[in-house]
Order: structure tokens, then sequence, then C-alpha cells
């Protein structure tokens, strides 16, 4: 892992010549729909400003830009297939603000889109160097709820960047980008294992360029791995923890205030301790994610309180692998982390949004007849689910019933399943009654 600055020492504008710039940024709108995202995004989608000078002398805008995003509508208008506007709304948005405050005033065009249900993720590139080279553009989700419901799950975008240079007949590197939303709630850590396992078995992409396989491949089959989104792993305090117990949870919340505290409770953080033991996200790095303070759960409409309803934890995270990076030094990574922190000025949601800012290495000096690919450990190989399909559009039916049935009650109800479905049995026992009534007038005359 490298902090930022340690990140700056030596990325001079030598240093980062052929090296990729991506930003990554995922926010938990809480259902918010249009309103999740109100205000200015320059805070939250231009942070390059704040650490150019880590990069060289110059403002440096980013090669890649990716924008993820859970719980974006109201779930019943999600489950029932209506995400288009809100989608079609937020991209219009994003790339207005990313070009507006790109540090030379670079333009964008959007790479692709992809949403399922409230999980969705847009993917830009920059129109003077990387998105001239980007081919192959492929998009995938996958849900992990109930009967593989969406309003759990993982959308992914993939594509590949052809070598820049003329002289070279190789196919390239490829970019998978994957924003997920899993299991909620502290106890529930097996199901997000499982979710995980899940999406990396049934998220699949066609076989990679140059490949002899005709199976679809895994999101590990590409050779730079990005993964995002409200992960939901929480901070588990023991009980002999002087800040263990609900009472003290306003104490909890003070001592976030010191990087050095935040620093002894990541070592409680589920998903550091489960990538730790090899149950999950194998051959991902992350950077330090306790140099900003928990994402989740603040108020709503606070800049900086939390809810004394959950432990604050950092649900939100940004993990990443490189084909380059080694399976021998497992926190150590090729791709350098300039920038990874949360965005507290955000208070539509319960969540903060957070960004990372990555260095990618340089593209490698020989030609690959076959993109290369992430390593793993000799004792993970991941294995499509042959059911996959099936699986996917068993969940997207069962989705749209669901979404269709819950969104014709919440109109019944002006806004309120529950009033929906009371108004629907009034109705009916209204019309029975009137029926039952007029039985026997027919009879008589």
């Amino acid at each position: 892992m490298v902090d930022s600055s340690q990140a700056g020492a030596g990325a001079g504008a030598d240093s980062t010549s052929g090296r990729l710039l991506v930003q990554i940024a995922s926010y938990n709108t809480n259902l918010q729909g249009l309103l999740g995202v109100p205000q200015d995004l320059v805070d939250w989608l231009a942070p390059t400003l704040q650490v150019s000078n880590f990069l060289s002398r110059e403002h440096r805008a980013p090669d890649i830009v990716a924008v993820g995003f859970q719980e974006l509508l109201p779930l019943h208008i999600g489950l029932a297939g209506l995400s288009k506007s809100v989608i079609n709304e937020r991209d219009t948005h994003i790339l207005s603000q990313i070009q507006a405050h790109a540090p030379g005033k670079e333009s964008y065009s959007l790479v692709a889109k992809v949403v399922n249900v409230g999980v969705a993720l847009l993917v830009y590139a920059r129109d003077d160097g990387v998105a001239r080279n980007i081919c192959d553009v492929q998009t995938q989700w996958t849900g992990t709820g109930p009967m593989f419901m969406g309003n759990k799950g993982a959308v992914g975008i993939r594509f590949r960047v052809r070598p820049s240079r003329e002289d070279s007949d190789g196919v390239g590197e490829t970019y998978t980008f994957v924003c997920a939303h899993l299991t909620a709630h502290e106890p529930r850590l097996a199901d997000r294992i499982a979710d995980y396992h899940h999406i990396v078995r049934t998220l699949l992409f066609p076989p990679l360029p140059g490949s002899n396989s005709t199976a679809p491949s895994t999101l590990y089959a590409t050779s730079h791995l990005f993964f995002l989104g409200d992960l939901n792993f929480r901070l588990v305090i023991p009980g002999t923890h002087p800040l263990s117990g609900l009472t003290l949870r306003h104490e909890f919340a003070n001592a976030l205030e010191q990087e050095s505290s935040r620093e002894e409770l990541k070592e409680f953080d589920q998903l550091r301790n489960e990538m730790r033991k090899g149950t999950v996200f194998a051959g991902f790095r992350e950077g330090e994610f306790w140099k900003f303070k928990c994402s989740y759960k603040y108020e709503l409409g606070e800049i900086d309180k939390y809810s004394t309803k959950r432990v604050p934890s950092w649900t939100d995270r940004v993990l990443y692998a490189t084909h380059s990076d080694s399976v021998e030094a497992p926190e150590a990574s090729n791709i350098t982390n300039l920038l990874y922190t949360s965005i507290p000025a955000y208070t539509t949601s319960d969540h903060k949004p957070i960004v990372c800012l990555l260095l990618l290495p340089a593209p490698a000096a020989i030609s690959y007849e076959s993109p290369p690919t992430i390593q793993l450990p000799a004792t993970y190989t991941p294995t499509p689910d042959p059911y996959a399909s099936l699986k996917r559009y068993i969940g997207r039916s069962t989705d749209r019933v669901v979404g269709i049935c819950w969104w014709c009650f919440a109109l019944l109800g002006a806004g309120s399943a529950v009033v929906g479905i009371f108004n629907f049995f009034l109705g009916l026992g209204a019309w029975r009654w009137w029926r039952w009534g007029s039985v026997p007038a027919s009879n008589s005359a």
C-alpha cells in the first residue's frame, strides 16, 4: 500500500511518462434518485487539482474516469426497470462537470454505462489520448439478492486499449471496472463473502482476444482490475475494547477524528481481515483507507455527525489489481495510489462519496498475442458458473414482477406502497360489498 505523501516523492513528469491516470469515484446515494447529487460535483470529481504536484509541475487531467453508484433510485423503480432517465441524467451531469473542471479543459467521451436496479457504473476517457485507442467495449450485470434479484449485486465494464505505438502489432491491455453493492449489516459477513464469489462466477465477459478458449471469462481475466462500491464490510469492535458498546458511540465518533485512532481501529475492519485470510478479493490491493474517516453511517443533512444506530465503518471502498503485481508481495502494487479519501460535504445520504486517484504502470514494451492477466495465488482459480445466464435472467424476471407490482401499489398509495396495498384491499372490499348488495335487488326485479 502506498500513501499519497510517499507517492509524490518520485512521481515527477519523467516517471509518469506513458502511465495512465485513473480516477475512481463511488457513492451510495440512499435511494435519492435525481436528488442524490444535487450539488456541484467539483469536490468529488475534480480532485486532480489537489494532487497535481505529485504528478508534474503542470496540472494533469485523468485519462480515465469511472463513477459508480449504489442505491441510485427508489428500489421499486429500479426493480421495475425504470432507471433509464436517472442514469442518462447522471451521464449528462457528470460529463459536463468533468470537462468544466479539467485542468486543461480536456474533453471526454463516455466509454460505456450500465445499470442494474440501483447499481450503476459510468466510465469516461480523454478524447485527446486513451479514448482513441479503446475498442471491444463490453458491459455486464449480475444480482446477488433473493432469487438472484438485483437489489444487491454488481455491474461491470470491460474494454481493450490498443498499443499507441504504430509499430506495435500486439493486442494491448484490457481494463475491467466493477461496481458492487453487497449484503448489509455487521453479522452477515458470510453473505458478503458469498456475494463476492457469486459475482466472480456470474459477472462474465467474452473470451479475451488471442486466447484459445471459447469459454466466458471472469472479471480476473484482465490486465487491470478495479472493484468499487458499497461493499458493506464493517468494523467489529471486540467486547474488551474500551470503545465497545452502544453507550460509547459518541466516544467512538470522537476517536475517529484522530488518524492514530483510525489506524488502530483498522485492525477490526472485516474486509482487511478477510483479505488477509484469503477468503475474499484474492489478488486485490487497497490504499490506506484509514487516512480518511469512516464513510458510513451519517445523520442525513449532517456534514460530520455519525448516527448512533450503527458502528461507523468504511463500507465504501476501491480495490485494484494489475497484471504485473506479484503474488509473493500481496500488499505491494505497481499501481501508485495518489489519493484515497471521502467527501464530507455531501449530506443527502447516510454515506459519504469516496474518490481514488491511481497512477497505473506504464504498458509493457513487449507485444502480447493475448492481453496479460492478473496473477492469482495457486490456491485460487476463479471458475465461471455454467448456469450464470439462467441465474441472471431468473433474477431479472423476478425484479420486473416484484418491481411492477410494487410500483402499482405505490401509485395507488400516492407514493407509499403500504398505503397502496391498504387502498387496494379497501377498494376490493368495497367492490365486493357493492356486488353483494346488488344481487338481491336484481333478483327482486
